[in-house]
């Protein structure tokens, strides 16, 4: 009689610490601020994590189409902010590291960073945990990293990583394919089958953040040359890196990295003819933005709604403080009808909560983080609805998320709305990036029949917002998240970068 014996699946741990810290906020980010997903539980963590549409779920569709069994981690994550605190740098680490340790012996780790976290102490944090990683781990264990888009790639990660490679859309709505795409790649080095090698390239550019649209002309066409190589044999991944400019590091700018089966040269080679294409698009860069005054005029006299008005110095993806009120002021001053505005702003929340359903409200709103970011704005009118801030999205929209929390939400009903046109201020008790209708929908406001729609972002909102958009004006505010990088004052950049030059 035969006996069969299975071949044990290759034990592979999962897990990710992921932040993108803006240099210029003043709030600095703790352990607080990171929602901490734990494998204490492990079948329970990997269907529940399995469920979003972001590169650990990836990890796990893959780690099961490619027979590896994934054992989790820890997944941190925080909304964008200021630089991470070394203490939550620490902490997060350190657990990582513990429940590696803590879980047996295993063949690799499928890890997710961003590329553009910033510690107090560490400029190039994603690159001080390869480090200890490696240190830990070894330097022939192999580590798989996925960044995101915006990542500021440095040479420390390349070197500490057996493969890398980032998300190709912006908005972000292929994470989970390129966490299959990385547990792929690991099932190959596990087997023997591959031997990644890796090359970056850096054109030495601000790849500008309002033409990171890689929907669009002049990234769409480079993004899908790098599609195309990686149906070629030979190439594991090919990534472009748009890169994040409001992180005041050496390492600042668009990217490109390669990885190949064991051919260096190929690496180089097509790493730095990608890199030379996205040199090549710089004169399509110039910046032609109207500022607030000139932007809601042109709103007004529009016949295309709704019109999205994007203030994209409050960028709350790029870390900015979600209480700009640059536009709300001039919405206001120009006596616009039917627009829509959300504000973090605890302060105001609690007020109406005091007020209650139907009471009336009168209190100066936003512009309370910093004086970056305007002047507070009185507001008056009734208190329309109170929400505990709770919405779902199930389509997938950038960042993969789909389960949302903005704390205890207050929808305002302001002076001078009338039915068919109402002036709408939604106050919540915690910042939230608007990446998914729903977090109008779920608290009574249809976007489709608002005739203005201001968002506080830069181009991740276009995923949700495009489909009902009758038109969309970009707009040239102030703020941590400001488009010119003009604005701001720099240490550690390369001042010969494109883009920064007078």
């Amino acid at each position: 009689m035969t006996t069969h014996t299975q071949t044990p699946r290759p034990r592979i741990a999962i897990g990710g610490i992921v932040h993108e810290s803006n240099s210029f906020f003043s709030v600095n980010t703790t352990l607080a601020d990171f929602d901490r997903r734990t494998g204490d539980d492990p079948g329970a963590a990997l269907e529940k994590w399995g469920k979003n549409n972001d590169e650990v779920s990836g990890f796990i569709e893959g780690g099961a189409r490619f027979g590896l069994d994934l054992y989790p981690t820890l997944v941190a994550h925080a909304t964008p902010s200021g630089p991470v605190t070394d203490e939550a740098l620490d902490a997060l680490t350190g657990d990582l590291l513990r429940r590696i340790r803590s879980g047996g012996n295993f063949e690799g780790l499928l890890l997710a960073l961003h590329g553009a976290m910033v510690a107090q102490s560490y400029l190039h944090a994603d690159g001080e945990v390869m480090r200890r990683l490696r240190e830990a781990l070894g330097s022939g264990f192999p580590i798989v990293v996925t960044h995101d888009f915006h990542a500021n790639i440095s040479s420390q990660v390349v070197e500490l990583s057996t493969a890398l490679l980032n998300y190709k859309t912006n908005p972000h709505i292929d994470q989970r394919d390129r966490g299959i795409r990385a547990a792929w790649i690991m099932s190959g080095i596990v087997s023997g089958k591959f031997k990644p090698v890796q090359a970056l390239a850096k054109p030495g550019m601000i790849y500008n953040i309002r033409f990171q649209n890689t929907n669009a002309e002049p990234l769409a066409p480079i993004v899908e040359e790098t599609r195309r190589l990686e149906e070629q044999d030979g190439i594991l991944a090919a990534s472009v890196a748009g890169g994040y400019q409001y992180a005041d590091v050496p390492a600042m700018g668009a990217s490109v990295v390669v990885v190949t089966n064991n051919d260096r040269e190929l690496a180089k080679h097509t790493a730095k003819r990608l890199s030379g294409e996205l040199w090549d698009t710089r004169d399509r860069l110039a910046l032609r933005l109207p500022d607030p005054a000139a932007a809601v005029r042109q709103a007004i006299s529009s016949n295309l709604f709704p019109v999205v008005l994007v203030e994209m110095g409050d960028n709350i993806g790029g870390g900015a403080s979600g209480d700009a009120t640059f536009l709300l002021s001039e919405l206001v001053r120009q006596k616009a009808s039917g627009w829509f505005v959300a504000l973090a702003d605890p302060r105001a929340v609690e007020a109406a909560a005091e007020a209650g359903i139907g009471g009336a409200f009168d209190m100066e709103v936003g512009a309370k983080t910093d004086r970056l970011h305007g002047d507070p704005v009185r507001i008056r009118g009734r208190v329309k609805s109170l929400h505990d801030g709770r919405f779902m999205e199930t389509a997938v929209r950038h960042g993969g998320q789909r389960y949302y929390d903005q704390g205890l939400t207050a929808v305002i009903d302001v002076e001078g709305s009338t039915p068919d046109n109402q002036n709408l201020v939604m106050l919540t008790a915690r910042r939230q990036m608007p990446f998914s209708l729903h977090q109008l929908i779920a608290h009574g406001i249809y976007p489709e029949r608002q005739r203005i729609l201001v968002v506080k972002a830069a181009v991740a909102f276009r995923a949700a917002y495009e489909p009902v958009a009758g038109s969309i004006i970009e707009v040239d505010t102030p703020g941590v998240t400001a488009v010119n990088p003009r604005r701001f004052t720099w240490k550690h950049v390369d001042p010969s970068l494109f883009g920064l030059e007078p």
